[in-house]
């Protein structure tokens, strides 16, 4: 049986898929998000890949099963939690977004990111 062979980010990523947030999520126009997975397990459960996003706000709410780690490559994004607690990331910059997590996330300025999405359903 072969081994699988390494995922190397430095390697062309594969076509991007373009989306939009829900209309009755997004804080005003839906701003164009596109994800290029670049691997993806246990039925979806792990994904690993480049997200990219041109600047606005759109709620967020994470089931209980949902973890996401990201580093911001370009731009600048900014989360506030439920209570109002906002924090910004640029370039270099990481972030945890915990299962359950619920609040506004906002492209502040065209954004890059690498992320890791642990999605198990709750």
């Amino acid at each position: 049986m072969p081994h699988p062979a390494l995922i190397a980010f430095a390697d062309p990523a594969p076509a991007a898929a373009e989306d939009r947030p829900a209309p009755e999520r997004a804080i005003g126009t839906p701003p164009r998000r596109l994800t290029a997975e670049r691997y993806a397990a246990d039925a979806g459960a792990l994904s690993i890949g480049d997200w990219a996003c041109e600047p606005g706000a759109w709620r967020i709410r994470f089931h209980p099963g949902r973890h996401e780690f990201f580093q911001v490559l370009e731009g600048r994004i900014r989360i506030t939690d439920e209570q109002g607690v906002a924090r910004e990331f640029g370039p270099g910059e990481a972030c945890v977004i915990p299962a359950g997590f619920t609040g506004v996330f906002e492209v502040l300025e065209a954004v890059k990111k690498r992320y890791v999405m642990i999605d198990r359903a709750a």
